[in-house]
């Protein structure tokens, strides 16, 4: 990787993307030793402007960014670091500096789709009429497609094995309304357990 540390007196912007979610957590700046330092440890390091050294994001707070990938732009003077967030980056405790609101990906938007449905309460909607049927008929139907997944996942055939998922997730989104939970609220379980095993 070559990176042109000279035109900004030895430091280029770093953009910090979350691994998982491809949501934009900071932004922070490196010179050379910080880059190579980020590199050899798998820990991100930027050089600070306030404090004039080197400085590894989380060395108080322990909330460090584990280096996934790191990239440089078509001119070779940014950096973007996917990593994965240990806890919150933003010394506000939000977990974004660019706040809570983030894109994180396209179940996200199902689930979003999911609710306008129920709560807009769309006649012909297929994910309203199951809503209206209750929490029995919304859970027995996520049962019934948990034991499709695992009928195909025995067989070969990789499309139905892949469309069976599918529809096990989009009932599963829709038992996450019924149950007033969403997709964040076992995010939230998964990325604690992650931690706590780490």
């Amino acid at each position: 990787m070559n990176i042109d540390f000279n035109k900004s007196e030895g430091l280029v912007p770093v953009i910090i993307q979350d691994d998982r979610t491809l949501q934009v957590l900071m932004l922070g700046y490196m010179n050379e030793e910080a880059f190579e330092k980020t590199k050899k440890e798998g820990v991100v390091t930027f050089f600070s402007r306030s404090k004039k050294r080197l400085w590894t994001k989380g060395e108080k707070s322990g909330n460090f960014l584990k280096v996934k990938n790191i990239a440089i732009d078509c001119d070779q003077d940014t950096i973007l670091v996917q990593a994965i967030p240990v806890n919150v980056v933003c010394h506000t405790e939000s977990f974004s500096c660019f706040g809570e609101k983030d894109s994180k990906g396209f179940l996200y938007e199902l689930e979003e789709k999911i609710n306008q449905r129920i709560d807009e309460k769309i006649e012909g909607s297929y994910t309203y009429s199951l809503f209206q049927k209750g929490i029995n008929k919304i859970a027995q139907k996520v049962g019934e497609e948990a034991v499709e997944v695992v009928i195909e996942a025995k067989d070969s055939h990789e499309e139905l094995f892949k469309n069976e998922a599918a529809d096990l997730l989009y009932h599963f989104l829709i038992l996450l309304k019924a149950k007033n939970f969403t997709l964040k609220n076992i995010e939230e379980i998964l990325l604690k357990r992650n931690n706590l095993s780490s």
